[in-house]
C-alpha cells in the first residue's frame, strides 16, 4: 500500500486502515427483514490509505482500476459510469461528515485489496469500513464498532442506492478470528460465537458476476416489504417479517400471492435455521450445522429465487464430496460465490475435481480459495 500510494500521489500515507470481506454463513436476506444472521469476517482484506491535501479536493485511486478520480470537497455526489466504485468511499465520507466529522481540507485516498470483487464476499462493505476508519482517524472523529457498521450501511443505502441490511458491515466491523459474528438485525445487537475446531471454509467463485443494484435484489427487498405490510395488517403487533410464524404466512397466502408467499416462507424458515445453527455451534454438532447450510441453499434456490444454475451446480456437486458438511450460496445471490464448510480432509485436490466438473459444464473455471476467519476492521498505521 505504501508503495502504491507513493507512486500515485508522490507522498506517504498518513493513515492506513483495513477491513475484511465476509462470508454470509447462514441467514440469507434476513438482515433487512429484521432476522438473525451468522457471518464470518475472513482473512482477506481491503486496505485504504489516506493523506491530507492543502486544497479542498478529494483524489481517489484504486489498484484495480485505471486513472484518478478527483472531486471538489464541497460538491461530493454519486458518480456514474466506470468510476462508480468511488461511491463506496465517498458515501462513507459523506455519512461521517453529516454525523459531525469536521473536515477542513481535502485528502488523497488509495485502495488496494486481496479480496475478489463481485464474488459475494462484500468488497463494498470492506471499502466502506476501511475508509471509515482511515478518515475518522485522519480527521479526529470517534465512532465505536457499531457506529461504524451503521455508518457503512447508511452510506450504501443512501449514497450508493443499495437497500442492504447490516450483515455485511456488521461482520466486517465485529469479526473475530476463530469465531462467527451473530447479529440480531431487529435490534442491531452483535456478538461472537466460536467455530467448531477443525472446520474450514472453501469458497468457489462461479465467475458469474453479480451487480446487485442492477439485479433482482431491489425487487426481493420490495417483495419482502410488501409481505411484511400484509402480515402486519392481520397482526398489528408483528415487528417485522422475520418475526412471523409459518402458520401466519400460510394463512395469508391469498393476499400475498405466489411471489410474496415464497419470499416470506424463505424468511421465516431461514430464521428458524439460524437459531438452530447457533444451537448446533454451541453443541459442536457440525453435521447438523452442515444440513442447515445445504437446506438454506435449497430455500434460496426454490423459495427466494436468488440462485442461478452455476451456484446450484457447485452446491449439488460439493455436498456429495468427502469431508464436506454442507454448502450454500454466500451473499446476495444472482451470481457470485458458494461457501462449503469442510473438515481437514477436503484438500486442493478435492477442489480441483470440482473445478474440472464445473468447467466441463459451463466452459470456464471457477476460482477457488481456502480461507479462514479473520479479525475485524481497524487502523493499521496512524
Amino acid at each position: 500500500m505504501r508503495s502504491f500510494f507513493t507512486s500515485r500521489f508522490g507522498t506517504n500515507p498518513t493513515v492506513i486502515a483495513r477491513a475484511p470481506g465476509r462470508l454470509e454463513f447462514i441467514g440469507n436476506h434476513l438482515d433487512y427483514n429484521g432476522g438473525p444472521v451468522l457471518g464470518a469476517a475472513i482473512d482477506k482484506y481491503v486496505t485504504v490509505a489516506v493523506a491530507p491535501r492543502s486544497d479542498r479536493k478529494i483524489s481517489l485511486v484504486s489498484q484495480s482500476m485505471k486513472g484518478v478520480v478527483e472531486l471538489n470537497l464541497d460538491e461530493v455526489a454519486p458518480v456514474t459510469g466506470e468510476n462508480s466504485w468511488v461511491n463506496y468511499p465517498l458515501g462513507m465520507f459523506a455519512v461521517l461528515r453529516d454525523a459531525g466529522m469536521k473536515v477542513a481540507h481535502g485528502f488523497d485516498l488509495a485502495v488496494t485489496n486481496d479480496l475478489p470483487m463481485g464474488a459475494g464476499l462484500s468488497s463494498s462493505a470492506a471499502i466502506e469500513l476501511a475508509t471509515g476508519y482511515a478518515l475518522s482517524t485522519l480527521f479526529g472523529f470517534k465512532l465505536d464498532k457499531k457506529g461504524m457498521a451503521e455508518a457503512g450501511r447508511k452510506a450504501e443505502n443512501t449514497f450508493v442506492g443499495m437497500p442492504c441490511g447490516i450483515l455485511d458491515q456488521g461482520c466486517s466491523a465485529f469479526g473475530k478470528a476463530e469465531h462467527l459474528v451473530y447479529i440480531d438485525c431487529e435490534n442491531n445487537a452483535f456478538s461472537n460465537v466460536a467455530m467448531p475446531a477443525g472446520t474450514h471454509f472453501w469458497v468457489f467463485n462461479s465467475q458469474k458476476k453479480h451487480a446487485l443494484i442492477d439485479s433482482f435484489y431491489s425487487t426481493r427487498h420490495k417483495e419482502c416489504t410488501e409481505a411484511a405490510a400484509i402480515l402486519k395488517k392481520r397482526n398489528p403487533k408483528l415487528a417485522n417479517l422475520a418475526c412471523a410464524t409459518e402458520a401466519e404466512v400460510v394463512a395469508a397466502r391469498e393476499e400475498l400471492g405466489a411471489d410474496r408467499l415464497h419470499r416470506a416462507l424463505h424468511v421465516v424458515r431461514e430464521t428458524a435455521r439460524v437459531h438452530d445453527s447457533v444451537e448446533a455451534l454451541k453443541a459442536g454438532d457440525t453435521a447438523r450445522l452442515g444440513r442447515n447450510l445445504t437446506a438454506s441453499h435449497g430455500s434460496s434456490r426454490d423459495w427466494f429465487a436468488n440462485s442461478c444454475a452455476e451456484l446450484d451446480f457447485l452446491v449439488a456437486q460439493v455436498v456429495n464430496m468427502p469431508g464436506v458438511y454442507g454448502a450454500r450460496l454466500s451473499g446476495g445471490g444472482f451470481g457470485g460465490a458458494i461457501m462449503a464448510l469442510t473438515d481437514a480432509s477436503f484438500t486442493e485436490a478435492s477442489a480441483a475435481r470440482l473445478v474440472s466438473d464445473y468447467e466441463l459444464k459451463f466452459g470456464h473455471k471457477p476460482t477457488i480459495f481456502h480461507t479462514k476467519t479473520g479479525d475485524g476492521a481497524g487502523v493499521v498505521v496512524a
